[in-house]
């Protein structure tokens, strides 16, 4: 499953720093903008204590976990709309992307320059939200244009339906709002809308890039970001890409938890980032498991067993007949299928079955 997720904010912000930390591919970081000109491409593991105690369960011969792809893309300056800067290819890249994560600078330090002279992350927010809004502004203008004519004199209910989305989203955008914060009333209208595939349309990790004495609990700009982003349906994350690196460089698990523990953290804030980049696609998890393999695989939520039964092959999907279904909790607390069989807790489902995050699975199918 190809869905990505693009890291986007203006430059030296600390993008391609924490993209490294994410991904075994090095991005060039240096202090300087434009320094990633091409995106760079992560396939990045996702972590899940359950794929690890079923691993313990099964001892397969073979371990797939769930994956998710991260781009890197070249940091955009005032003006990107109208192509200033990398201003054209940054948002031909972004666009190719399902969900964005915005990188913001609340961290000071006189050896990195900022772009405008000066911290300011909500400053900064704005900017990127302004040039993605102005490009927005110019397509919904453009499809209103080709609409309006045919939706105010003719009969075509479509072209009603189309005329009155693309108002809805105008207005939003006229008041510095993004598409993704209008809502709709049918099927169609949230269809037509997700086919302008607008910027603005895109869900947002906003993740604030701090100090190392900032990791655990934050600072004033974070709090300056929350308040600014209270309205908008996005998340906010705060992690140190500083501290990150430092964390990336430890050779076993032991060491890095040591490291974290020092700073008050249980977890790394590369991993809290990769689950939220996940569940920003919205993207949940299903197993497969057994002595030859445990495998997760990523579904979108709310896809119903064949759906999820032709992840695996489109042959499941075709020939879909049913879905043997067990309860993460059932598999664990019993101690494996055999167990989970006997007690009768292993459920039989049809082609309506909307798959849960964390079930295991056995699909029946025939060609």
């Amino acid at each position: 499953m190809s869905l990505q997720c693009g890291i986007v904010g203006l430059p030296n912000v600390g993008k391609s720093t924490l993209f490294n930390c994410l991904s075994n591919a090095k991005a060039q970081s240096a202090n300087f903008p434009f320094c990633t000109i091409e995106p760079n491409v992560g396939v990045i593991t996702v972590p899940d204590d359950r794929l690890t105690k079923l691993v313990e369960m099964c001892n397969p011969r073979s371990i797939v976990p769930a994956t998710v792809e991260i781009v890197d893309i070249a940091g955009l300056v005032k003006g990107a709309s109208k192509g200033e800067g990398l201003g054209n290819k940054f948002l031909a890249n972004i666009r190719e992307t399902d969900a964005i994560i915005h990188v913001l600078r609340c961290f000071d330090d006189d050896n990195i320059s900022h772009v405008d002279g000066s911290v300011n992350p909500v400053r900064d927010k704005e900017i990127i939200d302004f040039e993605l809004q102005l490009k927005d502004l110019e397509t919904v203008e453009a499809r209103i244009a080709k609409t309006q004519k045919q939706a105010q004199t003719g009969g075509d209910k479509t072209a009603k339906m189309q005329y009155g989305v693309l108002c809805s989203i105008k207005e939003a955008l006229d008041k510095g709002l993004p598409a993704r914060s209008v809502s709709f009333d049918t099927v169609d209208e949230e269809k037509f809308a997700r086919e302008l595939f607008l910027l603005t349309s895109k869900p947002v990790l906003y993740v604030c890039n701090v100090d190392d004495e900032s990791a655990a609990n934050g600072n004033a700009y974070v709090d300056a970001v929350r308040e600014a982003i209270k309205n908008e349906g996005a998340e906010l994350l705060v992690l140190a890409a500083r501290t990150e690196s430092e964390i990336a460089e430890l050779d076993t698990w032991e060491e890095r938890q040591e490291f974290l523990a020092e700073i008050g953290l249980s977890e790394s804030g590369v991993s809290r980032l990769i689950r939220a980049a996940y569940q920003l696609l919205d993207l949940q998890t299903y197993f497969t498991a057994g002595p030859d393999e445990v495998r997760a695989w990523t579904f979108i939520r709310g896809s119903k067993a064949p759906k999820c039964a032709g992840i695996i092959h489109t042959d499941f999907e075709k020939g879909f007949i049913r879905a043997e279904v067990i309860k993460y909790d059932d598999y664990v607390n019993l101690g494996g299928e055999t167990a989970v069989r006997e007690a009768g807790k292993m459920a039989v489902e049809g082609k309506e079955y909307v798959v849960q995050d964390g079930d295991i699975m056995h699909f029946r199918f025939n060609v």
